[in-house]
């Protein structure tokens, strides 16, 4: 084990997991793409993947800043990732949907995540990543 995380309590340790598992994401895809996108926009574009939300939706779901969540769909929607509409029960709520391109990205990026997933099975052992997975998902009563 990693002399730097051997030592950490359950949080320290989930997040540093958290934060080598996202870039490790994100270097995956940008080597592999040349659309660059950070751990932010991915975020977003889970929370809109097959849907229609509105952008006060998305904003109030993403533990980002209204103004960060914001910039952040407006450079989606540079890319040609996103689209933003306005809504049909609301005329001052906008919508934002993935374009073709976007669902495309989202779920090669997916993809990618799966055969990090199953290099760590290999690791660890897939009962282990099985447990691992059922235990991250218990209700915790927080």
């Amino acid at each position: 084990m990693d002399l730097k995380i051997e030592n950490l309590d359950l949080i320290d340790v989930l997040s540093e997991r958290h934060l080598q598992l996202r870039k490790i994401t994100e270097k995956l895809w940008n080597d592999s793409s040349a659309i660059y996108l950070s751990n932010s926009e991915w975020f977003i574009m889970s929370r809109i993947y097959k849907k229609q939300p509105t952008i006060a939706f998305v904003t109030k779901h993403v533990d980002i800043s209204r103004q960060a969540t914001h910039k952040f769909i407006k450079s989606l929607e540079a890319k040609g990732l996103v689209e933003i509409s306005n809504a049909e029960h609301n005329k001052k709520d906008k919508c934002i949907r993935l374009t073709k391109l976007g669902e495309e990205c989202y779920e090669k990026n997916e993809s990618l995540k799966a055969n990090l997933e199953k290099e760590i099975a290999e690791k660890i052992g897939p009962e282990q990543l099985k447990l691992l997975k059922d235990f991250l998902k218990l209700d915790w009563g927080l």
